[in-house]
C-alpha cells in the first residue's frame, strides 16, 4: 500500500482499516492504469470542493486491489472508485461528493454536525411511498422514524397505515369493481349453461365489511414490517419547526420534538371540495365511500376524473341508478378517443351524463342513510339552472396536495402556490438540500403508487448505499378501471402529435370482440386497441391504448416492452397467445388512422 499526499508514507500490504477519522477520502485501486485514470478525476474534485488535502489517503495495491474493492463493496453496496468516508460516514464517489458539497451536507460532515441528530432519516406520510423508503433506509442501517397522521374527513372518516391506496383507494377500488363485474358474470353465465331461478341481489354491508377487514389486515401488516424493520412508527400529524427538527402531535394533542439529518416527504394528496354551499356538510368523497356504513342509493358523481369514472362504473355495476356531472372533457391528461369510448360504453351500460354542468349549491331534503339531497347546478354554456334528488353526491374533481399545514415555509422548501406540489430535481431533491419529496405531491410527475414505491426505495439506495439509479418517470403503464377497463402507456394521440407533428407519426387501432363475450352475445366492437409510432425512429411505439378486458394485465406486458423500445416490426413479428384479448395487439393492429377508412366491424 503506498499513501500519497503532503506526507509520503510507505504502508506494507495487508488489510485497510480506516481509523483515522479526519480521513475523509479513500481510494482503492487495482492498477496502475486505473490509478492513473481516476486519480484526474479525483484532484479536480478536490480542486473544485476546496478543501485542505493533507487528510486525503489514497491506496494503491496492484496485488490484491480486487480483495479490498469487494470488502468495501460489501461495506458500502458501491462497485466504483473513489469511495469517500467523513467522520465515519460512507458518502459516495466522486459525483456523490461534489453533490455533497453543492447542497452544503458535505460541509456539515466535516464539522460532525450529523451526529447531533436524533434520527438520519424521518419520513412524513406512512403511505406506499413513505414505508417503501423507510422500510430500505432502515434495512441499509440508518435510524429512521416514520410518521402518519390522517386528518378526518368532514364525515369524520379516518383510517390506518398504508396511505391512500391501501385504505381509500386502489385496493378496494379494485374490489368493488370486482365485486360489479361479478354481477356481469351472472348474466352471462345463464348463457354459458348456469341455471338458477332466485333472483340476485347484492348487499353493500356484507361488501363493505369483507373489503374493510382485508384492509384491516394490511394495515396490521405494514406496522409489523415497520417493527420488523427497526423502523419507529409515531402516529401523529408531523410539521417542521426549524429546518432540521419537526414538531408531532397525537390524536390527543400531546407534541414531542424531534430532529433528523435528512427528511423525505411522502404525505400525498386528500379530495378536493367544490367551494359552494353544502358541499362539505351533505356530501362524500372517495375518502368515505370505501367504508360507508350504508349502501349510496341514488347517486351523483361530480367530476370527470379517472376516480369520478370508476366509482361511477362499480356501483352502477352493482345495480345503483348512477348520475355523472361533467364539467368539460372525461379523463384530462388521457388519450381522449380512448376516454370518450369508455365513457361511452358506460352510457350504454346506464349511467347518465349530465354535461357542461357544474354545481353551484346542495341542500338536505331528508336526513337519513342515505337521506335525500337537492343539487342545484349551472350550465358551462349558458344561464341554464337544472336541479335534481339523489340520495348520496360524491365529489370527484380532483385532488389538493398535503403540503400546507406541515410547516414546509420554516424548513425554506419551496411550493407551487397554486396547487401545493413540489418541485424536485432528478433525484427527488428539494430546494433545500437535505429535504427530499416523493410520490403524489411531486410537480408534474405520476399520481401512481407504484411510481411512488419506486421512487422512495430507490432514494434510500442513493442516500444510503452510493447507488446511482433513479426513478424513470417516461413510459409508466396505467390502467383505469372503468367497466371496459382502459390500459394505457407511453404518449396519448394528442399529446404524440404536439411533440412529433402530425405527419411524423401513425396510428395503428382497431376493434376487436373477446371471445368472452361472444356467447352471452354482448358488447360487439366495443373493444378497442391502437398504438402510436413514431415515423422518424423506425416506427418505435410511443403511446399504447388498449380498451378491454383485463387491461391491467394487458398493459403490464406491453408497457415492459415499451420499456425496451419494440418497435412495430417487432410486435408484428411476435406471436400471441390463443385465444386472449392481447393477442389482438399482434393480429389485427394493422389498419392506420392516416389511411382514413371505416374500422371494420369484428363478426
Amino acid at each position: 500500500l503506498h499513501v500519497t499526499g503532503p506526507r509520503t508514507t510507505c504502508v506494507p500490504n495487508g488489510s485497510v482499516r480506516i481509523t483515522d477519522h479526519r480521513c475523509i477520502s479513500t481510494c482503492v485501486y487495482s492498477d496502475e492504469q486505473h490509478f492513473s485514470a481516476m486519480s484526474g478525476a479525483s484532484k479536480r474534485a478536490r480542486s473544485s470542493i476546496s478543501i485542505c488535502t493533507q487528510n486525503i489517503l489514497t491506496v494503491l495495491c496492484p496485488e490484491n486491489g480486487t480483495n479490498y474493492q469487494e470488502m468495501l463493496l460489501e461495506m458500502t453496496g458501491q462497485k466504483t472508485v473513489p469511495q469517500v468516508f467523513i467522520n465515519k460516514t460512507h458518502v459516495g464517489g466522486c459525483d456523490k461528493t461534489l453533490q455533497a458539497h453543492k447542497d452544503g451536507s458535505l460541509q456539515s460532515l466535516l464539522k460532525g454536525e450529523n451526529e447531533a441528530f436524533e434520527y438520519d432519516l424521518i419520513v412524513i406520510g406512512g403511505g406506499s411511498g413513505g414505508l417503501s423508503c423507510s422500510k430500505e433506509a432502515a434495512s441499509l442501517g440508518k435510524k429512521v422514524m416514520v410518521l402518519d397522521y390522517v386528518v378526518p374527513t368532514p364525515k369524520g372518516t379516518t383510517w390506518g397505515l398504508g396511505g391512500t391506496c391501501v385504505n381509500v383507494g386502489c385496493i378496494p377500488k379494485k374490489l368493488m369493481h370486482q365485486a360489479a363485474l361479478l354481477g356481469s358474470a351472472m348474466e352471462d353465465a345463464r348463457k354459458f349453461g348456469w341455471e338458477f331461478d332466485e333472483s340476485v341481489k347484492h348487499n353493500w354491508e356484507t361488501m363493505k365489511t369483507a373489503v374493510n377487514n382485508y384492509i384491516g389486515s394490511l394495515n396490521w401488516g405494514y406496522r409489523v414490517s415497520l417493527r420488523d424493520k427497526n423502523v419507529n412508527y409515531v402516529n401523529a400529524y408531523a410539521e417542521f419547526v426549524e429546518p432540521h427538527k419537526i414538531k408531532a402531535t397525537n390524536k390527543r394533542g400531546k407534541e414531542t420534538f424531534h430532529t433528523a439529518a435528512r427528511f423525505v416527504l411522502a404525505t400525498g394528496e386528500r379530495p378536493r371540495y367544490l367551494g359552494v354551499p353544502g358541499d362539505q356538510e351533505y356530501c362524500i368523497t372517495s375518502d368515505d365511500l370505501f367504508s360507508l356504513p350504508y349502501c349510496p342509493g341514488k347517486t351523483l358523481i361530480v367530476g370527470a376524473s379517472y376516480v369520478a369514472l370508476e366509482c361511477g362504473g362499480f356501483l352502477a355495476g352493482l345495480g345503483l341508478d348512477v348520475t355523472i356531472m361533467v364539467r368539460s372533457i372525461l379523463l384530462r391528461g388521457f388519450d381522449q378517443d380512448m376516454a370518450n369510448r369508455a365513457g361511452e360504453y358506460m352510457e350504454e351500460h346506464g349511467v347518465k351524463f349530465i354535461r357542461k354542468h357544474v354545481p353551484i349549491k346542495v341542500c338536505e331534503l331528508e336526513a337519513g342513510t342515505p337521506g335525500r339531497l337537492k343539487v342545484t347546478s349551472k350550465s358551462t354554456e349558458s344561464d341554464e339552472v337544472v336541479e335534481g334528488e339523489y340520495n348520496t353526491v360524491l365529489i370527484a374533481v380532483g385532488r389538493n396536495a398535503c403540503t400546507d399545514k406541515i410547516g414546509l415555509d420554516k424548513a425554506g422548501v419551496k411550493v407551487n402556490p397554486k396547487n401545493g406540489k413540489i418541485p424536485v430535481n432528478d433525484e427527488e431533491q428539494t430546494n433545500v438540500p437535505h429535504i427530499y419529496a416523493i410520490g403524489d405531491i411531486l410537480e408534474g410527475k405520476w399520481e401512481l403508487t407504484p411510481v411512488a414505491i419506486q421512487a422512495g426505495k430507490l432514494l434510500a439506495r442513493r442516500l444510503y448505499a452510493g447507488a446511482a439509479v433513479k426513478c424513470d418517470y417516461i413510459n409508466v403503464p396505467t390502467t383505469v378501471f372503468t367497466p371496459m377497463e382502459y390500459g394505457a402507456c407511453g404518449l396519448s394521440e394528442e399529446k404524440a402529435t404536439e411533440f412529433y407533428g402530425q405527419d411524423n407519426i401513425e396510428v395503428y387501432h382497431s376493434l376487436f370482440w373477446p371471445l368472452e363475450f361472444t356467447v352471452p352475445g354482448r358488447d360487439n366492437n366495443k373493444c378497442y386497441s391502437k398504438i402510436i409510432c413514431n415515423k422518424l425512429d423506425n416506427d418505435r411505439v410511443i403511446g399504447f391504448h388498449y380498451l378491454g378486458p383485463n387491461a391491467g394485465e394487458v398493459t403490464q406486458g406491453f408497457g415492459a416492452a415499451m420499456k425496451c423500445g419494440v418497435t412495430k416490426e417487432q410486435l408484428d413479428g411476435t406471436i400471441g397467445i390463443h385465444p386472449t384479448c392481447a393477442e389482438k395487439i399482434y393480429l389485427i393492429v394493422q389498419l392506420t388512422k392516416t389511411e382514413k377508412s371505416q374500422i371494420p366491424q369484428k363478426n
